[in-house]
């Protein structure tokens, strides 16, 4: 149960072995059933795609990013809609990040890949030099300097509490520091408790915004757990979060996000899990991979995001259940079947995949279109039946089946 009068969350099928179960968020703007995965519309849109369609593909929440839409077009004209929903016309439950990701991207991780594996990478490959980066960060917060025109902008926690308020999200996530998994073990240990002081600052905020805007939908918090690869940090991040109340009330779930190697993950995410409270939901931010869908949910995530599935699909990138595949090399130039052999999405069902090779080849927008709901759908609907799978009892052997065929090409 969330401390929100609008937000709940309860607990359905257990995993026999692991803390990993299905369950339901109840939100103003309808319900999501767990495990749920969240698709990604960064700017208010979830690119090439129309809301209605991504609707159709089955998807159950959008999410969004705070820092991009306070940018352009401001979080007030936003919040002059009515909320992310009435703006973007989307009628299900939304979610909206705090800008924390943007801490490290334009920050120590500018221009450069967020490492989920640090074998032969070096922190000139991670991290990028102190005159580089487009944010900085001190305890109040995080100036940063705009991509779209330079500005200097100041986002401390409540900053980002005032502009997720005003994109009206149902689920917003506190102001947290990311690191990457190159950061030193000290400066990781000093952006935990940073995090920390950060999240209790959101909750003050929260409330006394929640009181202010009493005319609009009620909207859940959760913290966010850092700690990188760290056993002790993330366990002492999760009782930090878990303790905090201010006014009586606590987060209403929790987002595990921060650095961590691809192998690690379930491991982490089971950390989590054992330290966080059973009542209340978990989100792993920026997962898509069918095996690192697979790992979180046996360890204990109940939704996730990720960009992955539309930014891969807008290069020609195709997700099958044999496997990713290249759509514009020239094998598939007079291929006259579907994207995949049997898959329900529209782009299968009324288009050969020679007809979008051509879209590709052509340079044209509508290539882009039809592979982002082929591969929206394939996530969504793995990750449903994800979800039967547990409720059936057969989460075991479905991962084993699908992943043994997924991989099999390797």
């Amino acid at each position: 149960m969330g401390d929100r009068p609008g937000f709940d969350f309860t607990v359905g099928t257990r995993l026999p072995h692991a803390p990993g179960r299905t369950g339901v968020i109840r939100t103003p703007h309808g319900t999501i059933r767990t495990p749920a995965f969240v698709v990604v519309g960064t700017k208010a849109t979830v690119k090439s795609l129309l809301p209605e369609t991504v609707a159709g593909l089955g998807a159950q929440a959008v999410l969004a990013n705070a820092y991009h839409l306070y940018l352009q077009p401001g979080s007030d004209l936003v919040d002059a809609h009515g909320g992310l929903g009435a703006f973007m016309n989307w009628p299900g439950p939304t979610f909206t990040d705090s800008g924390g990701f943007q801490v490290m991207s334009q920050g120590v991780g500018f221009k450069k890949v967020l490492a989920m594996d640090t074998a032969g990478v070096t922190a000139s490959d991670v991290m990028a030099r102190t005159g580089d980066r487009m944010a900085t960060v001190d305890e109040d917060g995080v100036t940063f300097k705009s991509f779209l025109n330079g500005d200097l902008h100041r986002f401390t926690p409540e900053v980002s509490m005032r502009v997720q308020h005003e994109l009206g999200a149902d689920i917003m996530f506190a102001f947290d520091e990311l690191t990457t998994l190159l950061d030193a073990r000290a400066y990781q240990e000093a952006s935990v408790e940073r995090t920390h002081r950060w999240a209790e600052r959101c909750l003050r905020a929260h409330g006394e915004l929640t009181r202010a805007r009493a005319d609009r939908p009620d909207q859940a918090l959760f913290g966010v757990v850092q700690g990188a690869q760290y056993e002790d940090l993330r366990r002492h991040a999760c009782r930090g979060l878990a303790s905090l109340e201010v006014d009586g009330r606590g987060f209403d779930g929790y987002g595990l996000g921060g650095a961590l190697e691809k192998e690690n993950l379930g491991t982490i995410v089971r950390w989590c899990a054992e330290e966080l409270p059973e009542d209340r939901p978990r989100h792993l931010l920026g997962i898509s991979e069918p095996d690192d869908l697979f790992a979180a949910v046996e360890a204990g995530a109940d939704t996730f995001d990720c960009v992955n599935p539309s930014r891969v699909a807008r290069n020609g990138a195709i997700y099958t259940a044999d496997g990713r595949y290249n759509l514009p090399t020239a094998a598939n130039r007079r291929a006259m079947g579907p994207l995949e052999e049997g898959c329900d999405c529209l782009t299968c069902r009324h288009y050969t995949r020679a007809y979008v090779h051509h879209l590709f080849k052509a340079k044209e927008m509508l290539g882009a279109t039809l592979a982002t709901i082929h591969n929206e759908r394939f996530t969504v609907r793995l990750v449903d039946a994800i979800r039967a799978s547990i409720e059936a009892g057969a989460f075991e052997a479905f991962r084993a089946e699908f992943l043994g065929r997924f991989y099999a090409r390797r």
